[in-house]
């Protein structure tokens, strides 16, 4: 895995989001975006984890910050884990991982003895110029919403 770094530019990328509708990265440059990538929706840490950016998008919106998640889920898993944890922010499906690569988040992973590839929960704020301005590698599930609001303050 090759990941993006702080100051780099954040790839480009259209995804499909949980409503079916095409999110550009290019038309978000002017606010900063929370990119975090997780393994699988509706599992428990990332529910955990969705939920905490769902309580605090208040808070990240009085920042300008636009949430997306990104995992290899098809967009009708997505739609559901929307519905499901009342989610107030775009889940995006990345099924092909083409974006999960391109930030260097796809590569090994081992869970119960077994080994695979899969997405690396790590996440990417993306500063309005579209540079990251700082990676999440380091944090609990839930406790993902904490830690990207304090490196806003």
């Amino acid at each position: 895995m090759n990941r993006i770094k702080e100051g780099q530019s954040a790839p480009d990328f259209s995804l499909t989001d949980d409503k079916g509708n095409t999110v550009n990265l290019q038309d978000l440059k002017g606010k900063k975006v929370l990119v975090y990538f997780y393994p699988k929706a509706m599992t428990p840490g990332c529910t955990v984890q969705a939920q905490g950016l769902r309580d605090c998008q208040a808070d990240l919106s009085d920042k300008n910050v636009v949430v997306l998640g990104i995992s290899p889920d098809p967009v009708s898993r997505l739609t559901k884990f929307v519905e499901k944890e009342g989610l107030n922010f775009r889940l995006l499906s990345d099924e092909d991982h083409k974006v999960a690569e391109a930030f260097g988040v796809w590569g090994p992973k081992k869970f119960m003895g077994k080994e695979y590839d899969g997405i690396h929960r790590i996440s990417f704020l993306i500063d309005e110029q579209g540079k990251v301005a700082k990676v999440f590698d380091k944090f609990k599930t839930k406790d993902h919403h904490q830690v990207v609001l304090e490196s806003l303050a």
